[in-house]
């Protein structure tokens, strides 16, 4: 059957003024879908989605902040299978994308300054006649950083959140990762802004800012923890790079949040990729037991109706952490691939240095040698790749690996497993023909047939080693330490198997190239590029290495 739904045009009265609107033919009944525009604080006014359970109500209301498309057939049916139960389920735009009017600013409408669109949306959602006045949130990534915005902003109604794969930061988990910019990957953002040209002139705004600075500080939610102050269910995934954003929030809601938030924090991960309803046990190429997957569902169900009903289902009495081990797959009796729970995040371990050797050996022994260096080329038009698209994460790293730019450090096959649970650094000791370029740290788990199966990786910008509030560069040929965050894992190596450190310098479309002039940060590629050739220390007095979360393995 055709659905035919309303355009709503909100205004500060309760009476509405409808307009008719077509939509193609999904059959979402029960439930019935509306089209609203809702009212911000300036008179701007942001398209959403209502989707109503049967019945006269009033009910709690779930709500959703996001710039992609709500309209494809497969978003609509998962928003109206969230009424199940009894709850009216609202999806909005941000400002100036898709529907939504106004200038599109990114997040910087969504939070504590001047605008404070999510905080209008559910003050407008609780004073509905079919609404409990009771507000709950969701969403992943996009929609996960929103909710960590609308938390500073401390709407009245608000009662709970639901993140998933979520962020505090845009400069540091979103724009500027590790330093690095990636203009081709923003510029397709044009797609989703209601006028084009706001997104370049955005794009734009960006690279006139290109340190940590008040500009950037005003998207960054981590200096705001002490406002949030609501129950949160976090989820975070390990072949995810945002799996950062989620534990920061976590940990930090849990610990420096107002009262109603210290103490009243979950977390939840799992062996996933980033994404929102993936929290299934085949993961890429890899297939983990069954045990793997997450009915997140009917967990959000249960959630929400604890917090925005009242129904003590015991939800809110389940361990405050939860994570999931990764072993080895397709091997019998292979330590790992199970659950853990945990009072609070990160678990003890034993920080073990694991040194990069010449001839690409990783041992827990530092070098001995006086000398010792390997040499890696980037070179900006001819980099080595790594496909674009999400973290390529719970896939063979040998594609990568074998390319002539790129060195891997391995261990001899284990003896007996080994378990890294926690954060792992990686400390480089390098020198430059120039006066800035990238570094790549890459962890991968080597199965006996010669897999590499990556679980974590990152990038550091030369120029920002000793942080992102400043520039600086690199005196060509002298040597500087290059350390930072790779990334948080759980992982049992299982005996047998190689432990593997991949450094590289260029990992091109995934990872934009660095021109390596040192010179100002733009969006099209400049005329001058260089060729740099970077050197990474191996020797007694530099000795590179990574940092290893070690704990004992549990039988």
């Amino acid at each position: 059957m055709r659905f035919t739904f309303r355009l709503s045009l909100i205004l500060a009265c309760p009476s509405l003024v409808v307009v008719s609107w077509a939509f193609a033919d999904v059959d979402l009944s029960p439930v019935r879908e509306e089209h609203v525009m809702i009212p911000m604080r300036d008179g701007v006014r942001l398209s959403g989605y209502l989707y109503f359970p049967p019945g006269d109500g009033p009910w709690p209301v779930l709500m959703e902040q996001r710039y992609a498309g709500l309209q494809d057939d497969g978003t609509r049916k998962s928003f109206a299978q969230l009424t199940n139960g009894g709850y009216v389920v609202a999806a909005v735009n941000f400002r100036g994308a898709q529907k939504s009017e106004g200038t599109w600013v990114g997040y910087r409408a969504l939070g504590w300054g001047e605008l404070q669109d999510g905080y209008d949306i559910v003050e407008w959602l609780a004073k509905q006649p079919w609404s409990t006045g009771k507000i709950g949130t969701f969403g992943s990534s996009q929609a996960g950083f929103a909710q960590n915005f609308l938390a500073v902003a401390r709407p009245p109604h608000l009662v709970c959140q639901y993140m998933i794969d979520t962020g505090l930061s845009l400069f540091h988990e979103g724009y500027r990762i590790g330093g690095t910019v990636r203009p081709e990957r923003f510029k397709t953002m044009d797609a989703v802004c209601r006028v084009p040209q706001h997104n370049r002139d955005l794009l734009a705004e960006w690279f006139r800012h290109p340190t940590y600075d008040d500009y950037w500080a005003a998207e960054d939610c981590s200096r705001h923890i002490d406002k949030m102050n609501v129950p949160c269910f976090t989820v975070g995934s390990w072949y995810d790079f945002m799996n950062v954003g989620s534990i920061e929030s976590y940990i930090g809601r849990q610990h420096r949040g107002g009262d109603n938030s210290r103490g009243r924090q979950q977390l939840r991960i799992g062996p996933w990729l980033h994404g929102r309803f993936n929290k299934s046990n085949v993961v890429s190429q890899m297939k983990y037991p069954e045990n793997a997957s997450f009915d997140m569902p009917s967990h959000m169900r249960r959630w929400f109706d604890h917090y925005l009903k009242g129904i003590d289902c015991g939800v809110d009495k389940d361990p405050a952490v939860t994570y999931y081990v990764m072993g080895a797959v397709g091997e019998d009796s292979a330590p790992g691939n199970v659950w853990r729970t945990a009072d609070d995040w990160p678990v003890p371990s034993r920080e073990t240095s694991y040194f990069l050797h010449a001839g690409g050996g990783l041992t827990t022994t530092a070098p001995t040698s006086a000398d010792a260096a390997t040499t890696i080329l980037a070179d900006p038009d001819h980099p080595a790749e790594i496909p674009k698209g999400g973290f390529p994460g719970a896939q063979d790293a040998r594609p990568f690996e074998k390319q002539a730019e790129v060195r891997t450090f391995t261990t001899e096959p284990l003896a007996e497993p080994v378990e890294w649970t926690g954060m792992v650094r990686a400390e480089l000791f390098v020198s430059s023909s120039t006066r800035d370029t990238d570094f790549i740290v890459r962890v991968s788990d080597v199965y006996p047939d010669g897999r590499s199966i990556l679980i974590v990786d990152y990038i550091r910008r030369a120029r920002y080693r000793d942080g992102f509030d400043r520039e600086v560069f690199m005196e060509p040929g002298k040597t500087y330490k290059v350390a930072f965050d790779v990334g948080w894992l759980s992982q049992i190596f299982n005996r047998g198997h190689r432990i593997r450190v991949t450094v590289a310098s260029t990992g091109a479309p995934f990872y934009e190239p660095n021109w390596n002039t040192g010179e100002p940060l733009t969006i099209e590629p400049p005329e001058r590029r260089v060729v740099a050739k970077n050197t990474v220390y191996l020797n007694a007095k530099h000795a590179s290495r990574v940092v290893a979360p070690v704990r004992p393995v549990e039988r």
